[in-house]
């Protein structure tokens, strides 16, 4: 890693404007250099990457349950078309856009300080960590509940402690040794998981009732557990982004595989209620975490109920998988962009960043006393300081360097990137607003830490206690010559 001055000085310096720092120009490899990285390690094709993805936003409709609870049948179906039209769709066109214009690790944090300089770019780093850790917390904890019912000793006490601690260090070992392992774990793990939601479907479909989809009570609608499961089972799909300089011709690959990831999202969510919600006599009561299973043992029996189960509880080992190593490897884009000590862009034998991946799992273990609701009401607030700190960043860039480089560009101008961001602006101050006293209080501290972490770096980086450097594979993030656009149409 070649030794150049670092984000952190330049971040308490005013050498140049703020958002004078584009105008990249990524260097091209051949194929062989393209299918591997430049530690010799197997890049990630698009069938795991779109696997990846769907574990970072979804895993399957497991949890989606609380929604048919909330709102009943018409506005939780209505309710995921929706909100994957004003949110999904919105947030993985920007991901495309700016993760192949700006294709390494560290994602969304490159954006932010291309756009707002780079103590912004600490800030919405530590935020979407903060926030991918507390949400990796959840998983170890849903899979025992799931397991509980086999084995009544994981339910509380030493057994359970233990037994996160085992699952959380068994997980961590598989992201050690590789992404590409991960990616092919998590196609594994997703056709395994939604393919007895397909079979239930079918068994669903003589028993369909099509008037039970129009049941609705707008006097008793529960709207923060609404609003909170749409959000929760439809965000992240910015997450891929830290992984971009794994990634297979992320350029072309990237795009793509954000498309197909979104039609298996949603219509792994959407095929589900619409089958279970007309098949079987709708008590919303009834309808919360699991009751999926309890479906499935109306429609096919004990089997199918045991195959959702043991989906269920393997799907959330997906969903830990695919966070932890987005998590991880943004650590070390940041690393790489100086941002971070030097040690964080240290990589393992199998290529994968080895103090990303104990930091994050540290985090995990440390977090997993929280409750469930804490969990998603806290990870949705730093999310949504983070989103706000993106869509600012994509703008931004559009109206000052609009012929930067874009490989993939939205077919949109900048008043209509303006409109097509302002639904789900909206969206994140309802959320935000929804949150409780306690988790604003939290979560609000959470993000003024990271306010006074930055300079404590710089000030480490200062006195030289600790090294920090840019990797001199990247290109300098504040080149004022802007590359005119040679922007490739692709589908998306």
């Amino acid at each position: 890693m070649k030794l150049r001055n670092t984000a952190i000085t330049r971040a308490n310096s005013a050498c140049l404007p703020m958002g004078d720092c584009v105008g990249i120009k990524y260097s091209s490899a051949n194929d062989a250099e393209e299918r591997k990285g430049g530690h010799g390690i197997p890049k990630v094709s698009i069938v795991p990457l779109v696997f990846l993805i769907f574990y970072e936003v979804s895993g399957g409709p497991f949890g989606i349950e609380d929604s048919v609870k909330a709102a009943g049948p018409l506005l939780a179906i209505v309710g995921f078309l929706l909100f994957a039209l004003i949110w999904s769709v919105p947030e993985a066109l920007i991901t495309a856009e700016m993760g192949t214009m700006f294709p390494e690790n560290g994602g969304y944090v490159v954006w932010v300080s291309s756009a707002l300089g780079p103590f912004w770019g600490f800030q919405q780093g530590w935020a979407k960590w903060l926030s991918g850790v507390i949400d990796n917390a959840l998983y170890p904890v849903l899979f025992l509940d799931y397991v509980k019912s086999s084995v009544p000793a994981l339910g509380g006490g030493l057994p359970r402690t233990l037994a996160v601690l085992i699952l959380t260090v068994a997980l961590t070992y598989m992201n050690y040794r590789g992404l590409t392992i991960v990616g092919w774990v998590a196609v594994f793990l997703g056709v395994f998981s939604l393919l007895p939601f397909f079979v239930m479907g079918l068994i669903a479909i003589p028993r369909i009732e099509p008037s039970r989809w129009f049941e609705m009570d707008l006097g008793n609608v529960n709207w923060g557990l609404y609003l909170n499961t749409l959000f929760w089972n439809l965000n992240y799909w910015d997450s891929i982004s830290t992984l971009a300089g794994e990634v297979e011709n992320p350029k072309r690959t990237l795009p793509r595989a954000l498309s197909y990831a979104l039609v298996l999202v949603v219509g792994g969510y959407l095929y589900p209620l619409i089958t279970c919600t007309a098949a079987v006599p709708v008590v919303r009561e009834f309808w919360s975490d699991g009751y999926f299973s309890d479906i499935a043992r109306i429609l096919g029996g004990f089997w199918l109920h045991s195959w959702i189960q043991a989906a269920a509880a393997l799907s959330n080992m997906g969903n830990f998988v695919t966070e932890m190593s987005s998590d991880s490897y943004q650590l070390l884009g940041m690393a790489e962009r100086g941002m971070l000590p030097e040690f964080f862009a240290k990589r393992s034998r199998y290529g994968t960043p080895l103090i990303g991946i104990m930091f994050s799992a540290f985090g995990v273990v440390l977090l997993s006393w929280m409750s469930f609701q804490e969990i998603i009401a806290a990870e949705n607030y730093l999310y949504c300081f983070g989103m706000i700190l993106e869509f600012i960043a994509f703008i931004k860039l559009r109206v000052v360097h609009p012929n930067a480089s874009r490989p993939y560009k939205i077919p949109l101008g900048t008043i209509g990137a303006v409109l097509m961001i302002v639904p789900p602006g909206i969206l994140i101050v309802v959320v935000m607003m929804l949150a409780s006293f306690k988790v604003m209080v939290v979560s609000i501290l959470a993000v003024l830490i990271g306010f006074v972490l930055q300079p404590c770096l710089a000030y480490v980086e200062k006195r030289r206690w600790l090294k920090f450097s840019i990797s001199a594979e990247l290109p300098d993030l504040l080149d004022s010559n802007v590359e005119e656009d040679d922007t490739t149409p692709l589908v998306f």
